[in-house]
C-alpha cells in the first residue's frame, strides 16, 4: 500500500482558490485526489480549478459562504451529488480585521469568529455523516501561529485560531471511533494576500518575521503541500487531535 496515495479520494478545500488553501490543494491533487474548491469568488476559483485539472485530476468549484451554516450543508450536498463521496475536508477559509482590541465593533468581532471558527465547525458537522458512511475520513483545520501566540492587532483572529485547536482536539476524540481523523495545521508566516496586507498595515512586521524565523524566509503556499498530503493520506491513520506547526522553526525559536 502506498501510504501517501490519494487516488479515488475526494477532497474539499474551503477558500481553496489561493494562498495556503491552493498550496494544499496542489499537493493533494498531485497525490491523486479529486479536489473541490469551495469558496465565494467564482472567477478566482475557476482559475484554481483549471490549474488543478491540468495536474490530471478531477476538480470543480462549489459556491460556499462558510459564515452561513446552511451554505456549508448545501456545499456538502452538492459535492456528494457530483462526486458521490467526501473523504477529506480542509477548513482553510479565513479572514482578519486588524485593530487594537478596544476599537472592534460588535459586528467585526462576530464576522471574524463566524468565518474562521463557526464556519469550520459547520463544515465539519456537514461532513461527518458522509465520511462515516464511507468508513472514515480526514479533516484538516487550519490554525495559525496565533493559535499559540497573542496578536495585539488581531484579537478576534487569535481567538478564533486558538478555538480551532480546541475544536480539533474535541472532534478528534469524538470521532476517532468512526475512523475520522481530525488534525490542525498551524502555518507560520506564509506569503499570501492576507499577510501581504498585514505587512502594509503593521510597521516592522517583515523584519520581525525574518529575524524570528530560523529558516530565514517567509513560507510559501506550496510549503503546506506535504503536510496536507500526510494528514489526508493513510500515512496518518493513527494521528488525530494534533496541532502541527509548519513555520520554518518560528515557534521553536526563543
Amino acid at each position: 500500500m502506498n501510504l501517501f496515495d490519494l487516488s479515488g479520494r475526494v477532497a474539499v478545500v474551503t477558500g481553496g482558490n489561493g494562498g495556503i488553501g491552493l498550496g494544499m490543494a496542489r499537493g493533494m491533487a498531485g497525490a491523486g485526489a479529486a479536489v473541490v474548491v469551495a469558496a465565494r469568488n467564482r472567477e478566482k476559483s475557476e482559475a484554481a480549478v483549471a490549474e488543478l485539472t491540468a495536474l490530471g485530476v478531477q476538480s470543480a468549484f462549489v459556491a460556499l459562504d462558510v459564515a452561513k451554516p446552511a451554505s456549508c450543508r448545501a456545499m456538502t450536498a452538492e459535492v456528494l451529488e457530483r462526486f458521490g463521496r467526501l473523504d477529506i475536508l480542509v477548513n482553510n477559509a479565513g479572514m482578519s480585521i486588524r485593530k487594537p482590541p478596544e476599537a472592534y465593533e460588535d459586528g467585526e468581532w462576530q464576522q471574524v469568529l463566524d468565518t474562521n471558527l463557526n464556519g469550520a465547525f459547520a463544515c465539519c458537522q456537514a461532513a461527518y455523516a458522509p465520511m462515516k458512511s464511507h468508513g472514515g475520513g480526514k479533516i484538516i483545520n487550519i490554525g495559525s501561529m496565533m493559535s499559540i501566540f497573542g496578536g495585539a492587532y488581531a484579537a478576534p483572529y487569535s481567538t478564533s485560531k486558538g478555538g480551532i485547536v480546541q475544536l480539533t482536539k474535541s472532534l478528534g476524540t469524538a470521532w476517532a471511533k468512526d475512523n475520522i481523523q481530525v488534525n490542525a495545521v498551524l502555518p507560520g508566516w506564509i506569503d499570501t494576500e492576507l499577510t501581504q496586507r498585514a505587512r502594509e498595515q503593521v510597521p516592522g512586521l517583515n523584519e520581525r518575521v525574518l529575524g524570528r524565523t530560523p529558516a530565514g524566509r517567509w513560507g510559501l503556499p506550496n510549503d503546506l503541500s506535504g503536510i496536507a498530503v500526510f494528514l489526508a493520506a493513510p500515512a496518518s491513520d493513527f494521528v488525530t487531535g494534533t496541532a502541527i506547526p509548519v513555520d520554518g522553526g518560528y515557534a521553536a525559536e526563543f
